[in-house]
C-alpha cells in the first residue's frame, strides 16, 4: 500500500487496483499502462473505437441450488449463532458470449469500467470512496435493487423491511469504517433510487451516501487510509472481521480481484469503484461472480435468483444482429421449476 501514498504525495497520477483479500496490488502511473483500460467519472485513458460489435451472453451456469442451499443456511447458522447480522454470499457462474473481454468492455455501459491485461473485466454501477481536493471522503452503498418496469418499483423496493434492514446495515458498518479514518462522519443522503441499465432492462438501485473530512495531509498517507477501508464493507457484511472468516469458510472459492476496489488519483483527487459486475478468464472459460447479502430474513430461492439475475452484460442492443436465446444451465432445474 506504500506506493499508493508515495504517488499521492508527489502528485502523480496513477490507476491502482486491490483484491478482495488485499493479497494481489497493482499501482502504475497512468502513463505508463499497457493493456489497461479504465473509464471513471473523473478520468479515462482510452479513444472509444469505432464499430465494436457489442458481445451477447449467450449461456450461464451457475452452482446448484442445493448447494447454493448448503452455503445459504450455513450463513444463517451463524447469523443465529451471533456471528454476523449480514453477509455477502457470493459464487462464479460460467458464462459463455460471442464476444471478446476488450470488446465487452468498450460496449458496456457503467459508470466505472476496468479491463485489465486480458485478465477480467469489471463494468461497476458502485463507486467506493471518492476524496475531493479539500479532503472530504465520500462512500456510496449500494443495497437493495428490483427491476424498473414492475408497477410501482420505486415503493415496492423502498417499502420492502429485508432490504430496509440490509441496507441500513451496511451503511452503519460503512460509517463506522469512515470514521476510523475521517472526522465529522455523518449520512448526508439515505436510501435515494437511481436507475442504472442491466443487459436489457433498467434497474432501480438504493444507495445512500456518506461523507467525513480527512486530515490536510491525506495525500502522504493513503496508503494506509485505503487499507483500513478495506475489503468493502458492501461487499462482505457485518461485523466485518467475523463476517469476512465465515465468507472464506463457507463460499469455497477464490474471490480474487472480484468485491476489491480499482481507482485514479489524478494529482489531486481521487475516485474509485467496488469489482462488482465482473468476468474473468480462466483458461478457456468465462466465469462470472455475482451475489447478495444475506440477512436472518433472506429466502433461499430468491437469493439464489438474485445471483442469476445479477450475470448479465450491460451492453446496448445491436438491432441488426438477430435475438438468440440465452441459455441457463444450472447443474440442476431452478427451484419452483419441476
Amino acid at each position: 500500500m506504500d506506493r499508493l501514498s508515495y504517488y499521492a504525495a508527489r502528485r502523480i497520477p496513477f490507476l491502482f487496483v486491490i483484491d478482495y483479500a488485499k493479497r494481489n496490488l497493482f499501482v502504475e502511473p497512468i502513463h505508463q499502462l499497457r493493456s489497461i483500460y479504465f473509464h471513471t467519472p473523473l478520468l479515462r485513458n482510452y479513444t472509444p473505437p469505432p464499430l465494436v460489435q457489442s458481445p451477447r451472453l449467450l449461456s450461464k451456469r451457475p452452482i446448484s441450488f442445493e448447494g447454493y442451499r448448503q452455503a445459504f443456511h450455513q450463513v444463517i447458522a451463524a447469523i443465529r449463532a451471533g456471528q454476523t447480522y449480514l453477509l455477502n454470499l457470493t459464487f462464479p457462474t460460467t458464462i459463455s458470449m460471442d464476444g471478446d473481454l476488450e470488446a465487452l468492455f468498450f460496449t458496456a455501459q457503467a459508470k466505472f469500467k476496468l479491463y485489465f491485461q486480458g485478465r477480467f473485466v469489471c463494468f461497476s454501477p458502485e463507486r467506493f470512496v471518492s476524496i475531493d481536493e479539500e479532503g472530504i471522503i465520500r462512500t456510496f452503498p449500494m443495497k437493495g435493487t428490483i427491476d424498473a418496469s414492475l408497477p410501482d418499483a420505486k415503493e415496492r423496493i423502498l417499502a420492502d423491511t429485508k432490504e430496509m434492514a440490509e441496507h441500513t446495515m451496511v451503511v452503519d458498518l460503512l460509517r463506522n469504517d469512515l470514521a476510523m479514518v475521517a472526522q465529522r462522519v455523518r449520512v448526508t443522503r439515505f436510501r435515494y433510487v437511481d436507475r442504472i441499465v442491466a443487459g436489457k432492462k433498467e434497474l432501480l438501485q438504493v444507495s445512500s451516501q456518506i461523507e467525513g473530512r480527512l486530515p490536510p495531509d491525506w495525500r502522504l498517507h493513503l496508503g494506509q487510509i485505503m487499507d483500513r477501508l478495506l475489503p468493502a464493507g458492501s461487499v462482505t457484511g457485518a461485523p466485518k472481521k467475523s463476517t469476512c472468516a465465515i465468507i472464506e469458510e463457507v463460499e469455497g472459492y477464490d474471490r480474487g480481484f472480484y468485491t476489491g476496489v480499482f481507482g485514479i488519483f489524478d494529482g489531486t483527487r481521487l475516485d474509485s469503484a467496488v469489482m462488482i459486475r465482473y468476468v474473468e478468464a480462466q483458461g478457456e472459460e468465462l466465469v462470472y461472480k455475482s451475489g447478495g447479502g444475506i440477512t436472518i430474513d433472506s429466502d433461499a430461492k430468491r437469493e439464489y435468483q438474485e445471483l442469476i439475475e445479477k450475470v448479465y452484460l450491460p451492453v446496448p442492443k445491436a438491432s441488426d444482429r438477430p435475438e438468440r436465446q440465452l441459455q441457463l444451465d444450472p447443474r440442476e432445474p431452478l427451484p419452483g421449476s419441476q
